[in-house]
């Protein structure tokens, strides 16, 4: 093997363990030249944007950050915030500072810098002002690294309890549920963790299909900040149902949808999982009294889809929506009433004749007579490798675990406390078809809160999805955060694979 080949080599998996956020495999080879499949390495950085927790006076919000222990890291690196507008030109940071030249010092920057993984730290901070955070972790800190924001509004529009994992950034993203109703006001917040500006669109679909806007083109985000975008103003129409369609020209963002309801509270909407031909949507409350769905089919192509309740015993048709056709380009919205009847329950959506690829998403309602709140469920992608879920509590937290196409094995693990406590774990074992609300492992002697990972030993794939629930002025307050794979590694090619067939021709 000649120099040229080691050094494209090295440049590929140093790219992949850097960037954390692409999976390299290596092109096949013959037998003859010692083909391998590609490993998983610990990826070496990640960027983690949280959006501006609220805008109400009242707002108490918490951070949350953990890093699981994870092999072969090593022992340097570093986990660090800084507030949107902040960051210094090269993309570096600290937690309380600018570094951008004028020195200014940032309080309001919650101080959830990690000292050790496995040990998760917490924050809180208060009020209206506190910004949106760019969060890089490099090293031992970097693989699976999460940051979960959680905030506990008592009155007012939006009221309730909203929580949203902070997210990678991207260049395209689907939410299903939003609304521009009189009710409703949703926002999208766009962060930018780069350098360079990003030019984004925003495209929003109803019921007939897409509603015109000029206002949602072309949007700069500019470098190392963050833009709430109030969906109420890129259109004239009031439409209970929506799907918007975040798409980078240039660059790249994180986005989520704060929906706040004058009367059904509010919570963040995190992306749904990609097109499919079949969607996942783990984690309905067991004593939810409303559910209810909202698809969409962005090809060409109408799509029909079989509606599945996954429950504890097995999937079961909901009575009435057996089905659902749904219109190329058209939002539509199905009231799914009480599913669950008091058991726990993922909702299994599948293309019915010609596979077509659809978004989903679920709003679902707690409570009764003017004391409801509400929370979303996106579809999402399965665990992977490892899920973590953080800002947990002794009592406040219900972890949903399904597995639609095959018995599965999971170890659940409860990481130290923030402030004390010994870490647990707890091996299931989830049926085919079922859907189980596990009973959570809580460390021994906790103080704080804590984390939980949530990995696959053997079986079909596994959803999961964590709720926080508290009660806050009579109100049953949640809110509900999908657990897909955390990104902790990333496959590259092993050393000893002869990579010359890139150099021919």
């Amino acid at each position: 093997m000649n120099r040229t080949t080691l050094s494209l080599i090295a440049g590929t998996t140093a790219l992949a363990a850097v960037t954390g956020f692409a999976v390299l495999s290596a092109p096949a080879a013959p037998a003859s030249d010692g083909a391998r499949t590609a490993a998983r390495l610990p990826v070496e950085r990640t960027r983690l944007l949280c959006p501006q927790p609220s805008t109400s006076d009242i707002a108490e919000t918490s951070y949350a950050s953990f890093t699981p222990a994870s092999e072969g890291t090593g022992s340097a690196g570093k986990a660090e915030l800084v507030a949107a507008g902040a960051q210094s030109g090269d993309g570096a940071g600290s937690s309380g500072s600018d570094k951008a030249g004028k020195g200014k010092k940032h309080s309001d920057v919650p101080a959830v810098t990690l000292k050790e993984p496995g040990t998760p730290v917490t924050a809180s901070v208060s009020g209206a002002d506190n910004p949106a955070l760019i969060a890089t972790a490099t090293g031992r800190f970097a693989p699976g690294w999460t940051i979960q924001e959680t905030t506990q509004v008592t009155a007012g529009s939006g009221r309730g309890l909203l929580g949203v994992g902070c997210g990678v950034p991207d260049t395209e993203f689907w939410f299903p549920g939003v609304s521009t109703s009189e009710s409703r006001t949703d926002y999208v917040h766009l962060t930018n963790p780069d350098d360079s500006a990003a030019v984004v669109d925003i495209q929003l679909y109803g019921k007939d299909g897409t509603l015109k806007s000029t206002v949602g083109e072309g949007i700069t985000v500019q470098p190392h900040s963050s833009e709430p975008v109030l969906l109420s103003t890129l259109i004239d129409d009031q439409e209970s149902d929506l799907t918007v369609h975040v798409s980078a020209r240039s660059g790249r963002v994180a986005a989520a949808v704060q929906a706040l309801d004058d009367k059904l509270g509010g919570d963040w909407l995190t992306a749904s999982a990609d097109p499919s031909d079949t969607l996942v949507l783990p984690g309905i409350p067991e004593d939810a009294t409303d559910v209810r769905l909202i698809a969409f089919a962005p090809g060409d192509a109408d799509a029909d889809l079989k509606v599945r309740l996954a429950s504890p015993s097995g999937q079961i048709t909901p009575v009435g929506n057996e089905t659902l056709h749904l219109k190329s380009g058209m939002t539509t919205a199905v009231d799914l009433g009480d599913v669950t009847r008091g058991e726990a329950g993922s909702l299994v959506l599948t293309s019915t004749g010609t596979p077509v690829p659809v978004v989903a998403a679920l709003q679902v309602v707690r409570g009764k007579d003017g004391r409801q709140e509400s929370a979303f469920i996106p579809a999402t992608a399965p665990v992977g490798t490892r899920a973590t879920a953080v800002g947990n509590g002794a009592k406040d937290t219900t972890l949903a675990l399904s597995a639609p196409d095959g018995t599965a094995t999971v170890k659940v693990t409860a990481s130290v406390g923030s402030e004390g406590g010994a870490a647990v774990s707890k091996k299931y074992t989830i049926k085919a078809g079922t859907t189980q609300n596990v009973e959570v492992p809580v460390p021994s002697d906790l103080k704080g809160t804590y984390a939980l990972t949530v990995e696959p030993l053997a079986g079909g794939p596994v959803y999961a999805a964590r709720m926080l629930h508290m009660t806050l002025g009579g109100v049953p307050a949640f809110t509900v955060q999908t657990l897909p794979d955390d990104r902790g590694t990333v496959a590259v090619p092993e050393a000893e694979q002869d990579l010359s067939v890139l150099l021919k021709n």
